[in-house]
């Protein structure tokens, strides 16, 4: 099976990876596992003055923050997985490399807030969930 993991770094990351370290039919290495975040971008008038290596560092510098446990949870287990950082909005950079990618599953951890906070603020979740066609996996 060929997992897409979203990941953030944050608290409802690590939640996504307990699920899947407590659930045999989710790990193991008869899958195939991609790790997928994004950093914002950084705004078009700053990064034009910019050094383009200083701003592409930046961008791989943020990824890794996010990346460097997830890496150390997949080594733990002696199982493979590939990391891939995309720079935009994490619902579109998600439902992007989700529907470009040959994946059977999407995992992502998602905050739980209700119907109210997502009309006021919005939701990565719900906006996956409207335009991804790969079934999703949200843990809380």
């Amino acid at each position: 099976m060929n997992i897409l993991l979203a990941a953030d770094g944050s608290a409802y990351t690590k939640r996504m990876l307990a699920y899947v370290a407590a659930h045999d039919e989710w790990l193991g290495t008869r899958h195939r596992y991609v790790v997928v975040t994004a950093v914002p971008g950084i705004p078009p008038r700053a990064a034009a003055v910019l050094d383009r290596d200083l701003v592409k560092g930046y961008y791989r510098d943020e990824a890794e923050k996010i990346f460097k446990p997830i890496r150390a949870f997949f080594k733990q287990r002696g199982i493979e997985a590939e990391f891939v950082s995309k720079v935009g909005p994490a619902a579109d950079v998600i439902a992007k490399q989700a529907s470009s990618g040959s994946f059977d599953l999407l995992m992502m951890g998602s905050h739980g807030h209700g119907s109210v906070v997502n009309v006021v603020m919005g939701s990565v979740a719900t906006k996956v969930l409207a335009s991804c066609k790969v079934p999703v996996l949200l843990v809380r």
